[in-house]
């Protein structure tokens, strides 16, 4: 690897750095984005519970909150929830916004990352072309062998621009994907809490008591 780094030139450690940012960020919203810590399952039964007992008091509301993020932003909403249905829309939509934006963190990073490495890799291969024919000029053609090899090198950095690039593409995508997924669940279990507080929906038969 040391050799290979060493090969590509100095615009290899770039490469090299993006590759490292890449899997940083790709490791951390993997634990990060799932379902089950976002949105429990368990989560819309309780407050479910807690509205049909008339337990809606601050110390449970607290431990709704924090419990997932989908506990902060029902609990937003129940707290609001006296002031009419609209309050408590907007109370969920200012939390959710919040939420959101957790859930995209570092990924417009990733997406950069995507975009940099190839143009990075370019840039090396470029640079190391230029190195190539101001040699030509220097010394003529007369060794081909070490004329393939400088060529050879020069195109290393592209290879790499483009291995570290087509995986954070594609997990960019991923994460976007997933954020949305998770998004419309968020959405779905809040406006049910808000049919549910405004008498609008009733519990469904099978949810917990």
């Amino acid at each position: 690897m040391q050799d290979l780094v060493q090969s590509g030139g100095w615009m290899m450690l770039p490469i090299l750095i993006c590759s490292v940012v890449a899997l940083a960020i790709i490791v951390e919203r993997f634990w990060t984005l799932r379902p089950s810590k976002l949105a429990p399952t368990d989560t819309l039964p309780q407050v479910q519970s807690m509205i049909r007992r008339g337990q809606l008091n601050a110390a449970n509301l607290q431990k709704l909150r924090e419990s997932s993020p989908l506990g902060v932003i029902l609990a937003s909403g129940l707290t609001n929830a006296k002031h009419g249905r609209e309050i408590m829309k907007e109370s969920i939509q200012e939390s959710a916004t919040g939420v959101i934006h957790d859930l995209e963190k570092f990924l417009s990073t990733l997406g950069s990352v995507a975009a940099v490495a190839p143009l990075l890799g370019l840039l090396g291969t470029v640079v190391g072309m230029i190195d190539v024919f101001a040699a030509i000029m220097a010394h003529g053609t007369g060794d081909a062998a070490q004329l393939a090899g400088g060529i050879s090198q020069a195109l290393l950095t592209t290879a790499a621009g483009l291995i570290v690039a087509i995986p954070a593409i594609y997990f960019h995508r991923f994460f976007l994907r997933r954020v949305e997924e998770i998004t419309v669940m968020l959405e779905q279990s809040a406006v049910h809490v808000v049919d549910l507080v405004h008498g609008d929906r009733e519990a469904e038969p099978g949810d917990k008591a």
